[in-house]
């Protein structure tokens, strides 16, 4: 059995990044740069006004107040898309809208709320600072400035930048193939009836959920019996194509736990087996060739939360993703919580703010066949692997769940 750090240490080892394509603009969402985006323009492009208002030059309303309003004669409206106009001389205004070019002239834009129109002047009822409401030429970026650097998953900020900045062919890393084969004889779908022993099979929908919300749709999901013959007919079938194969069930020392056993004789290399954390201690991690293939613990609980650690993590890194650490937090356990000293421990918990700390509370329903805490659930408590109990009133380390990546 190896620490938990380590297991995720020599899962991450194996996980290089797909190899890069390209992908349409409209397409792009939930991909990771391949390489870097460089400003193919400056950003903005042209002096603008950040608002609806007029401009002005600072001389014109040096002193101008509600008590004692400039007056100015209005020569000229610039919108959104029109050519900046003529030079604003003394003495006078440009009404500019939010997104107009700012003309030659014009020092700052005074707020359309400090100004009123009256009979082809306007009153101006405040001095302005110097670029006041102008959004300058290139301030964001620079032309050939790095916009986005390579390993960024791109979220909708990201596809708005691109857009603007004229990408419509974006470079990405290739999303893995993933096939999720789970194990049970005592398994029927959902809605078939149940005989004496059967379950309903959970866990094909919890990975194939859990693969959506990572925008991974290129997946393929089986059962097998627990039989030898049964699990070999479909890890054969599959091996081929998939980059990530997923079993869930039959990893665990019972009478029929063969998916460890018969994926080694199909020639995956066992690089793990059984690691120190709770739950999901009989994990199985090996490879054949850059494919990887993770056997999951087949209670449900278990098959998420080594998902969503020691998988989840490895997804990413194949998709090229860069930075993808959980960010850890510290809140204020609120109930008392206790285990068995010599395991890392990730209890669920939901994370509030209550009189301006951090807490946590500890979900009902902790056992490894209970999902009904896990669906509550906003964060993981990092149960260190020593201790053996925590108090309500101290401190301890969370980290939000974020099933989206």
């Amino acid at each position: 059995m190896i620490p938990f750090e380590d297991a995720l240490s020599l899962v991450l080892s194996h996980a290089k990044p797909l190899e890069a394509i390209s992908v349409p603009l409209e397409q792009c969402f939930g991909y990771c740069l391949a390489e870097s985006v460089t400003a193919r323009m400056d950003l903005p492009r042209f002096d603008n006004s950040a608002m609806d208002g007029f401009g002005v030059r600072l001389a014109d309303v040096a002193g101008a107040s509600a008590e004692s309003p400039v007056r100015l004669r209005l020569v000229s409206t610039v919108r959104a898309g029109d050519e900046a106009g003529k030079e604003l001389l003394p003495g006078t205004t440009t009404k500019v809208l939010t997104g107009a070019p700012i003309p030659i002239g014009v020092e700052a834009v005074v707020m359309r709320e400090f100004c009123r129109e009256e009979s082809g002047e306007v009153l101006v009822a405040r001095s302005a600072k110097p670029g006041e409401n102008i959004r300058r030429r290139g301030e964001e970026f620079r032309q050939g400035d790095q916009a986005l650097p390579a390993g960024l998953r791109i979220n909708p900020a990201g596809v708005g930048l691109l857009a603007t900045l004229g990408y419509t062919d974006i470079p990405v890393h290739r999303k893995p193939k993933v096939a999720v084969i789970v194990t049970g004889s005592e398994l029927v779908a959902p809605g078939e009836e149940l005989r004496p022993g059967q379950i309903h099979d959970s866990n094909s929908y919890i990975l194939a959920a859990a693969l959506r919300a990572m925008e991974i749709d290129d997946y393929r999901l089986a059962s097998a019996e627990d039989t030898p013959e049964a699990i070999r007919t479909r890890l054969a079938a599959i091996l081929d194509w998939a980059d990530v194969v997923i079993t869930v069930g039959g990893v665990s020392v019972g009478d029929y736990d063969f998916v460890k056993e018969v994926s080694e004789l199909l020639g995956v290399r066992a690089h793990c087996w059984k690691v120190a954390v709770k739950p999901g201690k009989p994990f199985y991690f090996g490879t054949r060739g850059e494919q990887l293939v993770c056997g999951l613990p087949g209670n449900p609980v278990s098959a998420l939360l080594t998902f969503y650690k020691l998988v989840r993590p490895a997804l990413l890194r194949l998709m090229g993703e860069s930075g993808a650490e959980p960010l850890p937090l510290t809140a204020i356990l609120t109930a008392p919580i206790d285990k068995k000293a010599g395991r890392l421990e990730f209890v669920r918990g939901i994370a509030a703010v209550k009189d301006g700390r951090l807490v946590v509370t500890p979900t009902t329903g902790q056992e490894s066949h209970m999902l009904s805490g896990f669906a509550q659930a906003n964060c993981l408590i990092r149960f260190p692997k020593p201790a053996e109990s925590c108090a309500a009133g101290e401190q301890i380390t969370i980290e939000l769940l974020d099933w989206d990546g």
